[in-house]
């Protein structure tokens, strides 16, 4: 379980996503009002916790590797 939960996203990544989450979530709320835009809070999670549950199963990761 704790390498499902290992951080997975570049500070970049993580920005957009809080980005795209925030933004997602204004348009259920002053935009048109459908409930899609409540699936932002999917991408608003993702980038506050800084893991992707997708990334983790594909093997991928957008943080930078450390120098050995």
């Amino acid at each position: 379980m704790s390498k499902f939960l290992v951080t997975n996203e570049h500070r970049v990544d993580r920005a957009l996503r809080v980005m795209l989450g925030i933004s997602l979530i204004g348009i259920a709320v002053i935009g048109p009002k459908t409930s899609f835009g409540y699936l932002g809070i999917i991408p608003l999670a993702t980038g506050l916790l800084g893991t992707c549950p997708i990334y983790s199963l594909l093997g991928l990761s957008t943080c930078r590797i450390p120098k050995r």
